[in-house]
Order: C-alpha cells, then sequence, then structure tokens
C-alpha cells in the first residue's frame, strides 16, 4: 500500500491546483522533464450532429454520444457511461468554441479518472443527471503540507469558511470555479458536483490560451494547467493513452 505524502499546490496567475484526490500518495517534482515528451494521441467519439454551442449557456446532453460507441468504449474503459458521455460530449463542445484546441476526450477523462476516480472516489457515483451521489470534497488548503489558501467562497462550494477546498468529479477550487466554471447541462446553475458542468469546465480550461492539444507542448501546458505537478503530468498521459488504444 503506497505511503500517503501531500502533493504541493501551485498558484497559477488567478486560479490555483491541486493533485487528484487518487494520487495524495505521490510526491511532486519539477515539470520541465517531460515537457518534450509526445502528447498521448487524441481519441475522437461518435457524436450526432452538433447545434452551434457558441454561446455560453449550453445543454451538452443536447448531443448525445452514438449509443454504440458509448457502451462499447465504457465496457472496454470501465468508465461509467455517464461519465464518459460528459467527457465526450465536452471535448466536442471545446473544440466547438475554439477549434485550434483539439483536445481528446481521452484527456479529460484520464483527468476525471485521476482526480476522483471519475466520481467514485469514497464511494460515490453518479446519478442519470450526472449529479455526485455526495460530496467530493478535497484536503483542508490550510499550508500543512499544501498551499494556505484562506476561504474566498464563505464555505458555499466546498463546505469549509475558514480554507479553500477543492470540489467534485473534476476537482476544482472556489476560486479557479469563479473562473472556469461553466453550466453543461442547461439547468442555469454551473455546479463543480455535476459531471456536465464539471467536464465541460475542465475541457474549456484545457484549451484556454490557444493552445493545440495535438503538440507535445500544448497538451503538457495545458495538463500543467491544471496541476503543476510532473507526476501528475505523468499519470494523465499514460491513462489518456491506455484509453487511447482501444480499438
Amino acid at each position: 500500500m503506497l505511503r500517503l505524502k501531500r502533493l504541493a499546490v501551485f498558484c497559477l496567475f488567478a486560479t490555483c491546483v491541486i493533485s487528484g484526490l487518487l494520487f495524495w500518495a505521490l510526491g511532486q517534482s519539477g515539470a520541465a522533464g517531460l515537457r518534450g515528451q509526445a502528447p498521448p494521441p487524441q481519441a475522437g467519439a461518435k457524436l450526432a450532429a452538433l447545434p452551434d454551442f457558441s454561446a455560453r449557456a449550453v445543454d451538452i446532453t443536447d448531443s448525445p454520444v452514438d449509443p454504440e460507441w458509448l457502451a462499447r468504449t465504457a465496457k472496454q474503459t470501465g468508465i461509467p457511461a455517464r461519465a464518459l458521455q460528459a467527457y465526450a460530449a465536452a471535448a466536442e463542445l471545446a473544440n466547438t468554441d475554439t477549434p485550434a484546441c483539439r483536445v481528446g476526450w481521452n484527456t479529460v477523462a484520464a483527468i476525471g479518472f485521476v482526480e476522483s476516480g471519475h466520481g467514485s472516489h469514497g464511494g460515490g457515483t453518479l446519478s442519470g443527471t450526472g449529479q455526485s451521489s455526495g460530496p467530493i470534497i478535497g484536503p483542508s488548503l490550510d499550508g500543512g503540507g499544501f498551499a494556505a489558501i484562506p476561504d474566498t467562497d464563505d464555505g458555499v462550494l466546498d463546505g469549509d469558511a475558514v480554507w479553500d477546498r477543492a470540489v467534485g468529479p473534476m476537482q476544482f477550487i472556489p476560486t479557479t470555479w469563479d473562473l472556469a466554471g461553466r453550466d453543461g447541462n442547461g439547468d442555469g446553475i454551473a455546479d463543480p458536483l455535476n459531471i456536465d458542468d464539471a467536464a465541460l469546465s475542465a475541457a474549456s480550461y484545457l484549451c484556454r490560451g490557444g493552445r493545440d492539444l495535438t503538440t507535445a507542448g500544448g497538451w503538457s501546458d495545458a495538463v500543467l494547467s491544471y496541476n503543476q505537478s510532473d507526476n501528475y503530468l505523468r499519470q494523465v498521459r499514460d491513462q489518456a493513452n491506455e484509453y487511447a488504444a482501444l480499438p
């Protein structure tokens, strides 16, 4: 059994990111070593014809993933079908918003796996509407092995009115959610505990800054913007490659 080690938090510009819940056991190291490596293959998903998603308020469930592809890929990968649907639709939507990005569903899914096991951390599940069965809350960012980030949301998202914590299946902290949070299911609320909202927000966040995720530098920069950790980059890369290699 791995010995738990807390992983440092890095604040970049107005955003701060932490390691995934499943990988608190990994030590942190510099990120420069992986910058020259090739990005993972960007797997594609079969979706129905997409409407115009240029407006901020969207409903990615209006563009369902091809059910045969969804069932087959969920079985092959072990990703819950509800989470996979959100990842695939979120990647397609992010690429519609920013065509140069070309993020693959497998990259979004790999982050979802590393951050919360696709919403299963702590025995959780996703409902038919994509809602987490219970709160997925990271550790208190109180400076004890993590960066000290005093509360920024009065505990509204994370339930902690003293320190910030990461929230939801894609593990956003309140300040980052305030910047990047999107309503992915068209209910008028950007909710980090909803997989449609969280996946769309994550995919859009990866595409920020004009990145091209089919290039090594663009892909690495995107993942490192989510979590500035060499180990995190390696875990996401390996998982994304595993998903993309499936027939």
